[in-house]
């Protein structure tokens, strides 16, 4: 008797069908396995943090050992001599003092001369910083417009551009005349030439004074040459 299958029936024509489902249905198990996450549950507390008990430590407190110097030494003893003298040594030149002084007693006192030596120093002494300085008619300012219509510019130095401050230093005499001119600092030499001879020139001063009397005193005056 011959067998009859139904077409419907035959498994083996979707058997290739059924094996890539069922790896489909693998694979898809697969991802889901891996993608699956689980959330933690919310904590009530972060736990219990017990304090401790730290010792303090003491640190003892050292200071250093004062070494106290030696005494000082005993001073020397002073042993004191005594030179006994008998009554009967006679003292020569013995001071004679009057106590008993009145109106009509008369004092010699011995002037004090001076000797012509001594005159001479003190007139040729000359002071740099003197109670009362010396003084120029009318004032500084009245120096300097002095010197500024009394300067003329010497050409050779405006012809090679020399210009600059020339310091002259020079000595104010007790009857207030300008003497011994010359240059502290200088510039070029036609420049100190024309400075010397304006402070030659200059008018006579009201000299310095010392202790109310008239000194020689030395005085710097700079005199500055600026090409315009």
């Amino acid at each position: 008797m011959e067998l009859k299958k139904s077409p419907k029936a035959d498994l083996e024509g979707r058997k290739n069908t059924y094996w890539l489902l069922g790896l489909v249905v693998a694979l898809g198990i697969t991802l889901v396995a891996f993608e699956w996450t689980t959330k933690p549950s919310k904590a009530d507390s972060l736990g219990q943090v017990q304090a401790q008990e730290v010792e303090e430590e003491i640190i003892p407190i050292t200071r250093e050992q004062q070494v106290k110097p030696p005494p000082p030494p005993p001073p020397p003893k002073v042993v004191e001599v005594l030179n006994i003298v008998s009554d009967e040594v006679k003292i020569e030149d013995e001071l004679e003092i009057d106590s008993e002084a009145d109106e009509n007693t008369v004092i010699d006192v011995a002037p004090v001369i001076e000797t012509a030596e001594e005159e001479e120093e003190d007139e040729a002494q000359v002071f740099l910083i003197v109670e009362d300085m010396p003084e120029f008619p009318g004032g500084d300012l009245a120096l300097r417009k002095y010197i500024a219509n009394a300067i003329k510019y010497p050409v050779i130095a405006q012809e090679n551009g020399i210009q600059g401050k020339v310091y002259v230093t020079f000595v104010v005499g007790k009857d207030g005349k300008v003497t011994n001119a010359s240059i502290a600092r200088g510039v070029d030499p036609s420049l100190d030439k024309e400075a010397l001879r304006v402070v030659n020139s200059l008018p006579t001063w009201k000299p310095g004074k010392q202790r109310g009397k008239p000194v020689n005193v030395s005085y710097t005056v700079p005199i500055n040459f600026v090409l315009q």
